[in-house]
């Protein structure tokens, strides 16, 4: 950062100016994050019960569902990571905004932030990142079971014999 005196008289207004925009560029940041997880949430929302409704009248087949099981799958830990991704880039930004609070008289988002022990004080603050991460996570355990349950009705004969093998080969290996 360029040092106050080797820059001039309009130092402080410049930095307010910057502070304004950068304060107004994390919010927006925050607005597509909250567009991006309305558009998973729709997405599953309308998918969920189109995918029971599909399977019920025999138009999904078992193998249409486990493809889009593994899609739903996928899907869920693109919006896992892509909520992950927003919550780094708010956290850069706002790193960024009490570095400029220190050149103006109040250092408003710095001391919030300290109020509420940076996070680290679950009573105090929850973080936002982690409850919006759970929604995935539910989605993605709900894939999971339709796929688990796919492949126990489509193989379930030979996928009993393979889980019985599999156990006595761990239980085997346990004792030798």
């Amino acid at each position: 950062m360029i040092e106050k005196e080797k820059y001039g008289d309009k130092f402080q207004e410049h930095l307010l100016d910057q502070y304004k925009i950068y304060v107004e560029l994390a919010d927006r940041v925050t607005e597509r994050r909250n567009k991006a997880n309305q558009f998973y949430s729709s997405l599953f929302s309308i998918s969920i019960p189109l995918i029971s409704v599909g399977v019920t009248k025999g138009i999904i087949s078992n193998a249409l569902l486990f493809v889009i099981s593994i899609f739903g799958v996928f899907l869920c830990f693109g919006w896992y990571y892509n909520i992950k991704s927003y919550g780094q880039l708010n956290s850069g930004k706002f790193k960024v905004i009490h570095k400029m609070e220190e050149y103006l008289p109040f250092d408003c988002f710095k001391k919030e932030w300290d109020h509420l022990d940076q996070g680290d004080d679950s009573s105090k603050y929850l973080k936002l990142t982690k409850i919006e991460q759970f929604v995935p996570f539910v989605f993605c355990l709900l894939f999971l079971m339709i796929m688990s349950y796919n492949i126990f009705v489509t193989y379930s004969d030979s996928f009993i014999i393979f889980i019985m093998q599999y156990v006595i080969s761990l239980i085997i290996n346990l004792f030798l």
